[in-house]
């Protein structure tokens, strides 16, 4: 035999070996009828699919992507890897990323899956070109198993990457939304027509946050549970001052307070947060510039200012 086909061989058996580890893990896991129970449950929270359906109907004329986030959504779905707990904690961090579809968290540990076995088999593939471990099988099954836990982590530091992100967008534009929260119940509004009226002046300036705005208005419509609505809303952002708002809207509701005024004071110290906010990251910017500084703008200027008399002194070196 010879060593390209060992090389092959043995590729093949790490290969082997990380299906029949997940094939183990998943019979410990899911096996037993404290299995089946998890395994029912898994089932009964992935009943309720309507956008499912929709990706279902699409048919022969939908495009390539469509018929991609449905066979990634089947994928995920029929992954055992994954129990209803870990699901639902995908869930709400999908929600929190603005992917508020109910095939998300499908979608994303299919994507998970692929990653995972997409990295492994690259490493399976190179890992004869690995320093120091290419020479040991072991030691390469052991860095496939690795890459493939490092290759199933990322896409959730990607959708929390975006979270943040979102978060931080809707945090700049909140101290404005407040304000215009204030004029529209000055103006005479229910708190319903006036979130409504506020996600559609935020439109074009924060999207995220007005369509968070529409759909807190769309439940205040439908349901008529404010409370409820509200605190939706404040799991779905997930930021300090939205749960300051909520809670200032529900205590106002709920002992009869004007919620005017309550606004007002919580728009100006938002405001004020903001500002301050602003200041200290002015603050932090000349220490910031004092690194790329001494790397690209103090060498050019040490070479336009001493490079005529380093010419003319080499000149007269030379001339000697």
């Amino acid at each position: 035999m010879t060593q390209d086909n060992a090389e092959t061989l043995i590729n093949l058996l790490m290969l082997f070996a990380l299906f029949a580890v997940l094939a183990v893990w998943w019979a410990t896991k899911h096996g037993g009828r404290r299995g089946r129970i998890a395994e029912r449950a898994r089932l009964a929270a992935l009943t309720h699919r309507s956008d499912r359906a929709e990706l279902e109907d699409a048919g022969e004329d939908a495009g390539f992507r469509t018929r991609l986030l449905r066979r990634l959504a089947r994928i995920g779905d029929k992954i055992p890897l994954f129990d209803a707990k870990y699901r639902l904690k995908l869930q709400k961090e999908m929600v929190r990323s603005g992917y508020r579809s109910n095939v998300a968290v499908s979608i994303l540990l299919a994507i998970k899956f692929c990653v995972g076995l997409i990295c492994a088999a690259l490493t399976v593939m190179m890992g004869s070109h690995i320093p120091m471990i290419g020479e040991y099988p072991a030691a390469r099954g052991i860095a496939m198993l690795m890459v493939f836990i490092v290759g199933m982590i990322l896409p959730e530091y990607v959708v929390a990457f975006r979270a943040a992100r979102r978060r931080k967008a809707m945090a700049g534009c909140l101290p404005d939304a407040l304000d215009l929260l204030v004029i529209c119940t000055n103006a005479g509004n229910s708190l319903g027509v006036s979130i409504r009226r506020v996600a559609d002046e935020l439109k074009s300036i924060c999207p995220p946050l007005s369509d968070e705005f529409s759909l807190t208005a769309d439940e205040l419509k439908l349901s008529g549970d404010s409370t409820r609505a509200l605190q939706a809303l404040a799991e779905r952002i997930d930021l300090p001052s939205i749960r300051a708002l909520i809670s200032t809207l529900t205590q106002s509701m709920r002992y009869g307070t004007p919620i005017t005024q309550a606004l007002r004071t919580l728009s100006r110290t938002e405001r004020l947060a903001h500002i301050v906010s602003l200041e200290e990251k002015a603050a932090k910017l000349a220490p910031k510039m004092v690194v790329p500084m001494m790397l690209f703008i103090l060498p050019a200027i040490i070479a336009i200012a001493a490079g005529p008399a380093v010419i003319q002194l080499l000149a007269f070196v030379a001339g000697q």
